[in-house]
């Protein structure tokens, strides 16, 4: 299957009513005797109005650090793009993935394409090295069953689907009535690009959104995971000359050294990082930072966000 045919393409939280009150509810104040003996407040702190802010003053557990079994290292000649695969969601490309990265299948490839405000996609230009052990169909894994699903909803309406949120540190999207949650084409998110067969994209080739959401492909791909880290080195490329952002000629491929699994690499040579969890009051308040922006800056806060507009810090271990 030629490669330019194929089709190419990250918190959780819902504005957690009880998070917000805690931050408006009046907090017990600590007394200090004045010289007539009286007692007097200590001065209000002011909760916190950033999303600077908010992380300065999150707690140890309010982060995980990545599994380096769901963990990517892409190599490239400007440096490493971390990415965290998401099993929950896509099980079978998560797994072809490995099987993939493994056997060192996408060592000595190339990014062949960067479509302006599009995606930036890798693979093997000539289709010609082997799959095996690899399998070369996979179910389409576009959605995934949403009975059960860790979801944290947004309190804002989407125009793509009933509801948004986050579920277990990816972007998603989910409809309770067929019962099916899906992941969404934020930007940093990682598909796996197909031909017009649903069940043609096996995650040979990968792509990276690197520009605004394109939403109409969620549910008509298989997203498999999200870059944690790297982003700029993706998403500064030379834009291609050929149709669909695609790279006319050899010499302009971006070449990869090789792709890891965090798991197989020695410690020392692993990523020491954490990703804020979506689970928690410290992210809910990211997203009511977002969602009404208190920056000295914003004179009118928005009271709305968008999935894709919720960022998901990372940070090296404290």
């Amino acid at each position: 299957m030629n490669a330019h045919t194929r089709c190419v393409w990250p918190l959780i939280a819902v504005l957690a009513v009880g998070a917000v009150e805690a931050q408006a509810q009046p907090q017990p104040q600590s007394q200090s005797k004045t010289a007539a003996g009286e007692t007097a407040a200590a001065p209000k702190q002011s909760p916190p109005r950033t999303v600077g802010e908010i992380l300065a003053a999150t707690a140890p557990s309010d982060w995980r650090a990545l599994d380096p079994e769901n963990t990517l290292y892409l190599e490239l000649p400007l440096g490493r793009v971390v990415i965290e695969l998401a099993p929950a969601f896509a099980p079978q490309h998560a797994a072809n993935i490995r099987t993939l990265v493994r056997q060192k299948y996408f060592d000595g490839l190339a990014i062949i394409r960067s479509q302006d405000n599009f995606v930036v996609q890798w693979g093997d230009p000539e289709n010609k090295r082997p799959l095996a052990p690899a399998r070369d169909k996979l179910p389409p894994e576009f959605t995934a069953a949403a009975a059960n699903r860790p979801f944290e909803p947004l309190p804002d309406r989407d125009g793509y689907a009933p509801e948004v949120g986050f579920s277990e540190g990816f972007p998603a999207a989910r409809d309770e009535s067929r019962g099916e949650a899906w992941l969404t084409h934020c930007y940093g998110m990682v598909g796996a690009g197909r031909a017009n067969e649903p069940e043609s994209g096996n995650g040979a080739e990968l792509y990276v959104v690197t520009g605004h959401a394109p939403r109409q492909l969620d549910r008509n791909i298989a997203l498999v995971g999200r870059v944690v880290k790297g982003m700029e080195l993706l998403s500064t490329l030379p834009r291609g000359t050929g149709p669909l952002g695609f790279y006319e000629k050899p010499e302009q491929y971006v070449p990869i050294a090789n792709v890891r699994m965090a798991a197989d690499l020695p410690l020392a040579d692993r990523e020491r990082l954490e990703v804020l969890r979506t689970d928690t009051a410290s992210f809910r308040a990211v997203v009511e930072a977002r969602r009404n922006r208190r920056d000295d800056w914003y004179l009118v806060p928005a009271g709305y966000v968008d999935v894709c507009n919720v960022p998901i810090a990372t940070r090296p271990p404290s």
